[in-house]
């Protein structure tokens, strides 16, 4: 009441002419909803989001405030392509990304407390990178950033071993499958790293990656090899050995096949019709260069022979 009483005083001393516009902007401004100002926070660290399944990101309004009126964006680097909009109580499809449309939720439950949460189905590889979490009231908008880490990996390791040469005996490791690039590597009996003969990668129309590595044993000493694949982001590793020691005695019939544990031989060749056939080519180098060899001196022999007995019979 004396703050009141003061303001009228003071409305008094100023003049009529003033007090009839002041008073109307008073009210004016008591009566209008002030947006009041807040922080957005997201989750902290890199949220892991397995290939094919669900993620979802929550941020929350600080202080805690219903956020039912406001517009709330979902997006990635670009604000006019939301991955989900929501705004004054409705979810707004239309201007989604189409690769999100369907595949996106906006969970409300929360709402009134300032809460929300973007669920992501059938995540895939595009789905790795950050996301903005935008809340904007009235002039006023802030906004949280959350990285999504986008994992996959292979339980299918295939190693090959080739028909030994003169230059030794080739293995191979292939994998596909993984996302990001994973980490691949030769080991021996022991857990030592051992130095790879070649290593390569590719990537398939998702985007998920093929890895190649080869291993090239010019000495007997390794009784068996590993190939090592380690997920970066997880660290979860998959392995697969093959036991050599029989192979390098009696290599001379190997043949490719698939390892999940230790592999054995069984005495069987490598068929033309595999596809990885085409790899045993220092294989038939040898026997090419022995057949030339061969063809040359049978043929000088045979061309000896018939000059001889020629002349003998034209005596």
């Amino acid at each position: 009441m004396e703050s009141c009483v003061r303001i009228f005083g003071v409305m008094g001393t100023i003049g009529p002419s003033l007090t009839r516009y002041f008073v109307p902007m008073l009210l004016l401004q008591m009566a209008a909803p002030s947006s009041e100002q807040f922080t957005v926070t997201g989750l902290r660290g890199p949220i892991l989001a397995r290939l094919g399944g669900i993620v979802e990101l929550s941020c929350q309004l600080s202080p805690p405030q219903n956020a039912e009126h406001m517009e709330i964006r979902w997006f990635r680097d670009r604000y006019t392509q939301p991955v989900h909009l929501y705004n004054n109580g409705k979810d707004l499809h239309v201007e989604t990304i189409s690769r999100y449309v369907e595949r996106t939720e906006l969970l409300k439950e929360a709402i009134r407390e300032g809460k929300v949460t973007l669920r992501i189905l059938n995540v895939s590889v595009d789905d790795d990178g950050q996301y903005h979490c935008f809340f904007k009231d009235g002039a006023f908008d802030e906004e949280a950033i959350t990285e999504v880490k986008v994992t996959a990996t292979s339980l299918g390791i295939q190693i090959l071993v080739h028909p030994p040469n003169s230059k030794g005996l080739l293995v191979e490791c292939n994998t596909g499958g993984w996302f990001p690039q994973p980490v691949m590597e030769w080991r021996d009996s022991r857990g030592e790293i051992i130095p790879p003969t070649s290593i390569s990668h590719s990537q398939d129309t998702d985007k998920l990656f093929s890895m190649k590595m080869t291993l090239l044993l010019k000495q007997s000493f390794h009784r068996n090899v590993t190939c090592c694949l380690r997920n970066p982001v997880t660290g979860q590793e998959e392995r697969t050995s093959i036991v050599l020691s029989e192979l390098q005695q009696n290599g001379s019939s190997v043949c490719p096949r698939v390892c999940t544990k230790a592999c054995l031989p069984n005495g069987c060749t490598v068929p033309a019709s595999d596809p990885h056939f085409q790899l045993d080519t220092m294989w038939l180098e040898d026997i090419t260069v022995i057949l030339c060899v061969l063809t040359v001196f049978i043929t000088m022999i045979i061309s000896f022979i018939y000059f001889r007995f020629r002349g003998v019979l034209e005596r």
